[in-house]
């Protein structure tokens, strides 16, 4: 079954080329990856080889997998001047990778301004980016979305989606590798996905917008927020969930609680791969197709395409 992929991370060549030229995390010595509050971690170059991912893009099936820069890396909360020439080289080597790759553009995320916002429309602009990805720990409550709604507002001046990715989190000693994952990733995306239901979509009654990661689970405690008041039974027809990370025990719980119409496949590539979720070929075709299709564009998918 063709279809898209809203969620991979590939660093191309001028992405890689810039963090070896600092000396400061983020920063790439050779393969092996530095990050604050972070052990060295030693990259695979075979997972941001485009050439051979473009080959798993089409074994799985795909006519279009997006790319975006991987948050955990800090890149979006650097100062300006120092986030400019690594979010430059991220958005030039993202508008160049082959088919079927398109890609999510980028922001800062430290300082949130006019030049911040003039910056985000000419990344859009660059090479037909999809939309624009932020992290999920700027996103994280009233604070934050108001911090970034002049970025919002761009979206919405040019009906583009927001992709909400977790990251960065730093560990403290002695954690073990998935604690990351598991615990400050999780809870950036439930605080986020909660913050957008109550502080975002207000402002932004038209935005579309996706967490990654089934938004670390939080659309299932739909029961405890309408037993604190929070109101019941609304589901929100633009507020998307992508499937990373999990199975078909946690997709079959998120269809339960949001329905099929909101859910879209992604992977997290070169992290995780496809996984069978086992709820059938109509489920299928409405995560990587139908719902993609509207999630991007804003309009329901013709049958007959």
């Amino acid at each position: 079954m063709p279809g898209t992929d809203v969620h991979q991370h590939l660093w191309s060549e001028p992405l890689v080329t810039a963090l070896r030229a600092r000396s400061a995390p983020p920063f790439l010595d050779g393969w092996t990856l530095h990050l604050a509050g972070e052990p060295p971690y030693e990259v695979d170059p075979a997972d941001h080889d485009p050439d051979r991912r473009a080959a798993l893009a089409r074994a799985d099936g795909l006519d279009r997998a997006l790319v975006s820069l991987s948050t955990p890396l800090g890149v979006e909360w650097l100062p300006p001047g120092e986030a400019a020439p690594l979010l430059d080289a991220y958005h030039e080597g993202a508008a160049a990778l082959p088919e079927p790759f398109g890609a999510w553009a980028a922001a800062n995320v430290h300082t949130v301004d006019a030049a911040t916002v003039r910056a985000a429309a000419a990344a859009l602009d660059l090479g037909g980016f999809a939309g624009l990805q932020l992290p999920a720990s700027a996103l994280d409550g009233p604070e934050g979305l108001a911090r970034c709604a002049p970025l919002l507002d761009l979206l919405d001046e040019r009906g583009l989606p927001l992709m909400v990715h977790p990251g960065p989190a730093p560990q403290s000693g002695g954690v073990p590798a998935w604690w990351p994952a598991l615990v400050p990733y999780v809870q950036q995306l439930h605080a986020a996905w909660f913050a957008f239901r109550a502080f975002g979509r207000p402002r932004h009654p038209r935005l579309r917008v996706c967490f990654v990661a089934l938004a670390g689970l939080a659309p299932l405690h739909g029961e405890r927020l309408a037993a604190r008041g929070g109101g019941r039974g609304a589901v929100d027809p633009d507020a998307f969930v992508e499937t990373s990370s999990y199975g078909p025990k946690a997709a079959d719980a998120t269809v339960r609680a949001l329905g099929i119409d909101v859910v879209v496949h992604g992977t997290d590539r070169p992290y995780a791969g496809p996984a069978d979720l086992a709820l059938g070929e109509a489920a299928g075709h409405a995560f990587r197709v139908a719902n993609p299709h509207r999630l991007l564009t804003g309009k329901e998918r013709p049958h007959d395409l």
